[in-house]
C-alpha cells in the first residue's frame, strides 16, 4: 500500500474557502497513492473556536462535496480529515456540531464516518461546542494496487491517541492498521509521536498519523506527521512542522506476518 500522508500548513490569512480548493488540487496530485489522508479540522482550524459555528457543514454538504471530487481526482481512498459538522439535530449534550472525520473510496463513494470520542479542551473548546462521538469505527481499505485484499483500519482523531483504550477496541474489531488525523500543537508534538509508536507498538498495528503545521488562533502547531510498522519501526517522519507530504510503502501482509511470529496479542488477559 503506498500512503500519502499530507502535512498541511495554514495561517489565519487563508480564507476557509482559499483553502478547500488549495487542498483539492494536493490531494488531486497524489495519483499513484493507494491511500491519501489529511489533518483534523483543517478547513475551519483546530484551535480558533469561534469559526467553528458558522463554517459547520452537513454531511452531504459543499466540503464534503469536494472531497468525493478529490478522492475521484487522485483515484484513491481518502480519508479528508475531519470537518465541523452540523448535526441533523442536537446530541445527548445538547450540542449541534461534532470533529467528524470522514473516508471516501476512490469512486467517491462513502465508506466510512468517525465522530472524534475524547473531546480536547478541559471544558472549554471541543467539550463546549461539541458532542462526543460514542463509535469505534474501523473500515475496510484496499491493501494496494495489483490485489484484492483490504486492510481494516481504525479511525480516531488527535486527543484521542492519549486513550489506549480506544486503540484495543479498534484491534478487537479487527483493525491491522490506525488513521489518526490531528491538530496537535508545538507544545507537546514529543508526546504525539511518543503515543504513536507506542499504540503501534503495544496493538501491533501500522500507524498512520498526519497533523497540522504553521500557526492559527495563536497556536504553534506540531507537525511531526509519521508512519510507524506494526513492530515500532518509524518507516518516515516529518522533522518539521512546514507543509510536507509524505510518500510511504507500507506491505500490509508483513502485520499479520509480525502477529504470528510474535504473539502479544493472545496473551492478553484483561
Amino acid at each position: 500500500m503506498r500512503v500519502a500522508v499530507i502535512q498541511l500548513a495554514y495561517d489565519d490569512g487563508e480564507s476557509f474557502d482559499a483553502r478547500v480548493d488549495r487542498v483539492a488540487g494536493l490531494v488531486a496530485a497524489q495519483a499513484g497513492h493507494d491511500l491519501v489522508i489529511l489533518p483534523e479540522l483543517w478547513a475551519a482550524t483546530g484551535f480558533d473556536y469561534t469559526r467553528w459555528s458558522r463554517e459547520a457543514q452537513p454531511l452531504d454538504g459543499p466540503w464534503a462535496a469536494a472531497m468525493v471530487d478529490a478522492a475521484r481526482a487522485v483515484g484513491a481512498t481518502l480519508h479528508a480529515g475531519s470537518f465541523v459538522e452540523r448535526l441533523p439535530e442536537p446530541g445527548v449534550d445538547g450540542r449541534d456540531l461534532a470533529n467528524t472525520s470522514v473516508v471516501y473510496a476512490a469512486d467517491g463513494g462513502l465508506r466510512a464516518v468517525y465522530r472524534k470520542v475524547h473531546r480536547f479542551g478541559f471544558g472549554a473548546g471541543e467539550p463546549r461546542l461539541m458532542e462526543a462521538g460514542e463509535d469505534v469505527v474501523v473500515t475496510r481499505v484496499p491493501a494496494g494496487a495489483g490485489t484484492d485484499e483490504l486492510v481494516v483500519a481504525g479511525l480516531s482523531a488527535c486527543y484521542d491517541l492519549r486513550f489506549p483504550e480506544l486503540y484495543r477496541s479498534q484491534v478487537d474489531a479487527g483493525a491491522e492498521m490506525f488513521l489518526v488525523t490531528a491538530a496537535w500543537p508545538a507544545a507537546r508534538v514529543a508526546h504525539w509521536t511518543l503515543l504513536g509508536q507506542a499504540r503501534a507498538v503495544e496493538n501491533q498495528c501500522v500507524m498512520v498519523q498526519c497533523n497540522t503545521g504553521g500557526a492559527h488562533a495563536g497556536h504553534q502547531m506540531g507537525g511531526h506527521s509519521q508512519v510507524v510498522s506494526a513492530s515500532g519501526e518509524v518507516l518516515a517522519q516529518a522533522r518539521t512542522a512546514d507543509e510536507e507530504v509524505l510518500s510511504v510503502e507500507v506491505d500490509t501482509r508483513i502485520t499479520a506476518a509480525y502477529r504470528r511470529d510474535f504473539p502479544v496479542l493472545e496473551d492478553r488477559r484483561l
